[in-house]
């Protein structure tokens, strides 16, 4: 019995060796850097923004906004202003697709985070404060 339990022992530490000297000859492999637009479009897709559950909009259409949220919002300019409906605009809203406000201050934020984040505190406090976010 005690022979079976010390072929164990030593089989198991023999496992832990091999594990552990495996570990220190690999070299871990380089993550690839992604792009804004990269990054951007795949959290916007985490999302999963309920106003886009019929008609989701192209991306073509879609990566055209977070720089000129970050300009806009660079210049001074509030969410607000840039959300007022006119015709110049910057409310995320194209022929065949719409945004509900409440997902278009998150697409808002999801951009900002990637864009320009030196501005989220901005953005927060200013969507905060008008009891939108």
């Amino acid at each position: 019995m005690h022979i079976r339990t010390a072929a164990a022992t030593l089989a198991a530490a023999l496992l832990l060796t091999a594990c552990s000297s495996a570990g220190t000859d690999a070299k871990p492999k380089p993550s690839p850097t992604l792009s804004k637009r990269e990054r951007f479009l795949a959290a916007v897709n985490e999302a999963d923004l309920q106003s886009w559950n019929e008609k989701r909009p192209p991306e073509n259409e879609l990566i055209e906004y977070p720089e000129k949220w970050c300009t806009a919002l660079s210049a001074g300019h509030s969410v607000a202003w840039m959300f007022d409906g006119e015709d110049d605009s910057l409310y995320p809203i194209g022929w065949n697709w719409g945004t509900k406000e409440d997902d278009a201050h998150e697409l808002l934020l999801l951009a900002v985070k990637v864009y320009c984040p030196k501005l989220r505190g901005q953005v927060l406090e200013e969507l905060r404060g008008s009891g939108s976010y």
